[in-house]
């Protein structure tokens, strides 16, 4: 059975032991004081008028005590320390008051040098503390009747005044580590709370970065094809080729339910629709041939041909996922801004990376231009490239745009993998 480690004892804990053990000694050096006094033969002189000051001194003591304790629990608005010094100087009086009446009361000012020391200023502490201390030893030879004081009763008070001092000083130490390890808990609580705002900002941030890449990849472009195709249905309506319409309705209908499901995907945060049906190298030869359909309903032509190098082998789903995307919206490029008459999509296993191509014969454009396709137009457009480069950045690859006005484009995906497929391919032939 393993031993329970004890929690760590704070300097905040140590203080309020000091604390406790100081009010406790106050109420037992008056109590002794005060049966010392009552126990005196009964014609002393005043007798019960030092009694009435003695339950004054200990309610005055309860209040000061009570009030700065109710403070630092927040139960009191008002920061008593304000009357500290006035608290102090009568709960002196009545003290001194007391030790004429009884010497036994002189032991009290043992309690009083920590509350001197701790309340007044350095000098001012140990000041009263010099004064006090001569007070009690004048009383303590008064009450022996000798001519001369003995040596314990200057030699008691002296020590008790000097082992005050320097616990007050301990005490005094405590405290400013005390109060340094408030500060620096509720600085680590702010940080700590201010961090989070931050980590919850930046989850929500990726988060719509996330979904926009995702929508833009996916529903925008779907509901641009199904917006382009019905416009070819409506051509084909009015000219009365009615073959034609009910192909371009088709894949209206087919389109929409591929954005329906992708929308609800979403919804379930999954992977694409098309990778849970067939795997990446049929998916890639199923969006190829589904753009040259769309081309066709739309009265383009645009031939799409997918090819693949080396063997394939299993990637993980985010790799699926990037590359999937990269293709659909390289491809979603080509028929709306290359007027290109042929695309080709390779995917290729060569070595450690996965790497993934996208050409066309399109009209091309300026690689100095790339900066501007990236920057995200008023009317929601020119988020394509942007939003590939941050899906495939996220997976630790490359992505690579090669083009030149009248000599089309290439969109080279780079991806890294952990194991050299040429590895895996060796021990396949074993």
């Amino acid at each position: 059975m393993s031993a329970v480690e004890a929690p760590p004892v704070t300097s905040g804990a140590i203080l309020r032991f000091l604390r406790v053990t100081l009010h406790v000694g106050f109420a037992v050096l008056l109590g002794v004081g005060t049966i010392r006094l009552l126990l005196a033969p009964a014609e002393q002189h005043g007798r019960y008028w030092f009694l009435a000051l003695a339950v004054l001194l200990a309610l005055t003591y309860l209040v000061g005590t009570v009030a700065e304790k109710r403070f630092s629990t927040g139960s009191l608005q008002r920061n008593p320390r304000r009357f500290a010094i006035a608290w102090l100087a009568l709960i002196t009086l009545l003290w001194a008051i007391l030790m004429i009446g009884s010497v036994e009361f002189s032991w009290l000012v043992f309690p009083l040098f920590f509350l001197h020391l701790h309340l007044l200023p350095r000098y001012a502490g140990l000041a009263t503390t010099v004064l006090m201390t001569v007070g009690v030893i004048a009383a303590q030879w008064i009450s022996a009747g000798s001519s001369l004081p003995q040596l314990p009763v200057i030699v008691g008070p002296f020590f008790g005044a000097a082992f005050a001092v320097a616990t007050s000083k301990a005490y005094q130490l405590l405290y400013a580590d005390g109060e340094y390890q408030r500060l620096a808990a509720d600085e680590l609580r702010r940080t700590r709370a201010e961090l989070a705002a931050t980590q919850h900002e930046a989850g929500v941030l990726a988060e719509r970065a996330r979904l926009a890449r995702e929508i833009h990849d996916t529903l925008a472009q779907g509901f641009s094809s199904i917006i382009l195709v019905s416009r070819a249905a409506r051509r084909s309506l009015a000219s009365g080729d009615l073959e034609s319409t009910e192909e371009s309705l088709t894949m209206v209908e087919a389109t929409a339910s591929e954005n329906l499901a992708e929308a609800r995907n979403f919804v379930r945060g999954l992977s694409a629709p098309a990778l849970a049906e067939a795997s990446l190298v049929e998916s890639l030869s199923r969006l190829c041939s589904k753009t040259q359909r769309e081309a066709a309903a739309r009265g383009g032509h645009l031939k799409c041909s997918f090819r693949l190098d080396g063997e394939p082998i299993e990637l993980p789903q985010p790799y699926q996922v990037t590359l999937l995307r990269a293709a659909q919206a390289s491809l979603a490029n080509v028929w709306s801004h290359a007027k290109a008459g042929s695309a080709v999509v390779s995917l290729a296993f060569q070595g450690s990376e996965v790497t993934l191509d996208v050409y066309d014969d399109g009209r091309g454009f300026e690689p100095e231009r790339l900066t501007d396709t990236v920057v995200q137009r008023a009317d929601g457009s020119g988020f394509g490239l942007r939003s590939l480069r941050e899906r495939v950045m996220a997976q630790g690859g490359t992505l690579t745009v090669e083009s030149a006005p009248g000599d089309g484009t290439v969109v080279a995906v780079r991806l890294p993998l952990e194991t050299d497929v040429s590895e895996i391919q060796g021990d396949k032939h074993e």
